[in-house]
């Protein structure tokens, strides 16, 4: 008898991964391999303390897609950071593999986003650079 791959997780707000942080930026995950037995797929919110940022960082082995719910701040790309973009709330924000970036929160209160990788578990190198 096989095993049944169709089972669907509820994953509650009171039952998140806590992960890994990143500088100022915490991570709740919600849909992992930990929690939900995912193979090909995770989902978390991360938050950002006004006036703060994640560490410029980079995920060797998968993309990450973003999604601004609350906050106004920059993106922060390129291997010396060299580029800066604005986000804010309603906005998608796509990074390839060994993409160098940092989000930064440049508003008053909290910036949240939700981030989706194509993996389950991720590899991140931070990075130094002359900005950092």
């Amino acid at each position: 008898m096989t095993e049944d791959k169709r089972h669907i997780s509820v994953v509650h707000p009171d039952n998140l991964e806590v992960e890994i942080q990143s500088g100022a930026m915490t991570r709740l995950a919600g849909v992992s391999e930990k929690l939900t037995g995912s193979t090909g797929i995770h989902l978390a919110i991360a938050t950002i303390p006004p006036h703060c940022s994640s560490s410029p960082h980079y995920h060797v082995n998968c993309e990450s897609a973003i999604y601004v719910i609350k906050g106004k701040g920059r993106f922060v790309i390129g291997d010396n950071l060299e580029t800066e973009l604005a986000i804010g709330p309603g906005d998608f924000i796509y990074v390839p593999a060994e993409a160098v970036h940092q989000p930064i929160n440049d508003g008053d209160g909290d910036m949240e986003i939700i981030v989706a990788r194509n993996t389950p578990v991720e590899i991140v190198v931070e990075v130094e650079t002359s900005k950092a």
